[in-house]
């Protein structure tokens, strides 16, 4: 459980720089075309305000959008109690407990630090599970939490944003009279920098948005991990997520933009590749928990 926790913050630390490096090169290459740093700094503050207003209030936002319900003890002393006792184990605050009444068996939890956390279940997981099973996913989900994921992705989001805006930047600053400077003078080298840069520009969007899926996947392997830690148990986490996997049933009110909050896809999209997917294959993850000692 250890090394897989160590390994999964080591790729996502990776990820994060390797995220960074793409940020500062798009500067380097819109520099270089003569538009100045001036674009990335503007780019950078108007993705930085958007997310600002999403860290705050993006959990109400995906629990209103999903039509989760918060519950108090007395409405399911079950399903209450077993993250009460979960969060003690944690040394975590206890979160606000949703349930969305849906035949869909998901789950998925919220909000910036554990202070303003927010977990939910569908009635569809909470019917169908055992009682070690549904430990499981909620051990996960509060995992999510304490290992800060919201925050993680806060960053990646704002990162993905300077870098869409940029690439929109881009495309207008040339269709309305290019770069200030003389490509003439810029010599062949320089010419063909330009090709590389423009090229890149094009394609950034598109790499970003591989990047903030490949952090998305790791956060749950990682999630998985520190889940199995908090249960000392991931054979319930394991049989959690094949019941889960072999249902059909889609989360009606999901949507693309709160998809990767969920302990599994909630389109049950099938044929999508690993590369476009916000969740890791469940066989893959299956066979990590097994694996675990």
């Amino acid at each position: 459980m250890y090394t897989q926790i160590t390994a999964n913050k080591r790729k996502t630390r990776l990820l994060m720089l390797i995220f960074f490096c793409v940020v500062i090169g798009i500067g380097y290459i819109f520099n270089f075309l003569g538009y100045g740093y001036g674009a990335v700094v503007l780019a950078f503050i108007i993705s930085m305000f958007m997310t600002w207003l999403s860290y705050f209030h993006g959990d109400a936002i995906a629990l209103k959008s999903a039509g989760a319900k918060e519950i108090t003890k007395e409405d399911n002393p079950y399903v209450y109690r077993m993250v009460e006792n979960l969060t003690i184990t944690a040394g975590m605050p206890m979160p606000r407990v949703h349930i969305i009444n849906s035949p869909a068996m998901n789950a998925f939890a919220t909000g910036r630090d554990p202070e303003h956390a927010s977990i939910a279940f569908t009635t569809g997981i909470i019917d169908a599970l055992e009682n070690e099973e549904l430990e499981g996913v909620a051990a996960h989900e509060l995992s999510h939490v304490q290992n800060l994921d919201i925050r993680v992705m806060t960053v990646v989001i704002v990162l993905v944003g300077t870098i869409s805006l940029l690439s929109n930047m881009f495309f207008r600053m040339s269709l309305f009279g290019g770069s200030s400077r003389n490509s003439d003078s810029k010599g062949s080298a320089g010419g063909i920098l330009a090709i590389v840069g423009i090229v890149l520009m094009i394609l950034s969007p598109i790499i970003a948005e591989l990047i903030k899926l490949a952090v998305s996947r790791k956060r749950e392997y990682l999630a998985d991990a520190s889940g199995s830690l908090l249960t000392r148990y991931p054979e319930g986490l394991a049989r959690a997520l094949e019941k889960i996997s072999a249902s059909n049933v889609p989360l009606a009110t999901a949507n693309a933009a709160t998809a990767h909050l969920f302990i599994s896809n909630p389109f049950k999209g099938k044929g999508v590749s690993k590369l476009f997917s916000t969740h890791p294959p469940i066989e893959d993850r299956v066979k990590k928990l097994r694996g675990m000692a």
